[in-house]
């Protein structure tokens, strides 16, 4: 089994004004996080604003991330449909480009119940033979994985871990004593990723590791020493960044503040809409401060 752990940051989709994904920005970036330390790369997370791209975008996505990484770190690719089997054939697709592993997410429409929940992410890690990790963030979905679909999911032999972004971090203790070992858990930026390592989190996959990946993988670092006192206080530091990016719209504070390092990643999918200058003021302000 793969052992997934550490930093994986959800990387943007630079995407050109004729649709085109900037393969170019995007493998320089990729190179450029695996050379800060980070331990993965994950496309089309919710960063990645996978609701917004083709087929055709995400694919090319995937497959340049690929690509870039040259197997030094793994990457979990992002699966989302609203249908089981358009989600079943990207997850047969992206481990035919050679993903590491899937990162299962489930859109709704029309809502739907516990076990039809179960079957979707159950119908994703049995059509590959790569580990799955399942993805819930109660806010953007219809439908949330519950205590009990999380548990049955957990015995699934390529079911390997979890990441949530409930933003609840009491229900993370919950799974990992529901689950044991059978499941890893991954924090979101929504959660403090230092309390999520100290009650036993794997890592944390998130945007904002895109722009402080050095200070992330530090942090990392620390927690894995048990050296909390300097975690903490390095955790206390970078909490701006996220309480700044819970006031805008993510991809467009990671696109912004990539630009501010100088990749061109463009402005976030219309409908969405790119920060105004005085946002990216303080996202700007935020990175200098952060260092």
């Amino acid at each position: 089994m793969t052992d997934f752990h550490g930093v994986f940051p959800y990387l943007v989709s630079p995407v050109d004004a004729s649709g085109q994904i900037r393969t170019d920005v995007l493998g320089r970036l990729c190179d450029d996080l695996i050379k800060s330390g980070v331990h993965g790369l994950t496309p089309l997370g919710s960063t990645g604003e996978f609701a917004y791209l083709s087929r055709e975008q995400r694919s090319a996505m995937v497959q340049t991330i690929i690509e870039a990484a040259q197997r030094r770190v793994p990457v979990i690719a992002g699966v989302a449909s609203t249908s089981t089997a358009e989600a079943v054939a990207q997850a047969k697709l992206y481990q035919k480009l050679g993903a590491d592993g899937i990162l299962a997410i489930l859109e709704a429409y029309f809502p739907v119940n516990d076990a039809q929940v179960e079957s979707y992410f159950r119908a994703i890690a049995d059509a590959v033979d790569i580990p799955v990790v399942i993805y819930t963030n109660p806010q953007f979905q219809r439908s949330d994985l519950t205590l009990d679909v999380i548990a049955r999911l957990a015995e699934h032999p390529r079911i390997v871990a979890i990441k949530d972004a409930s933003t609840n971090t009491g229900r993370l203790l919950s799974i990992m004593n529901r689950c044991g070992e059978a499941i890893d858990v991954f924090s979101a930026s929504a959660h403090i990723p230092a309390a999520v390592m100290l009650i036993g989190g794997v890592g944390w996959m998130a945007g904002p590791a895109c722009v402080i990946p050095r200070r992330s993988v530090e942090l990392y670092d620390l927690c894995r020493a048990q050296r909390w006192d300097e975690a903490m206080k390095l955790q206390r530091r970078l909490w701006r960044l996220n309480e700044a990016f819970a006031r805008y719209n993510l991809a467009a504070c990671i696109k912004a503040g990539l630009a501010i390092q100088g990749y061109d990643v463009g402005d976030p999918i219309a409908p969405q809409a790119a920060l105004t200058a005085d946002e990216r003021k303080v996202v700007e302000t935020v990175l200098r401060d952060i260092g």
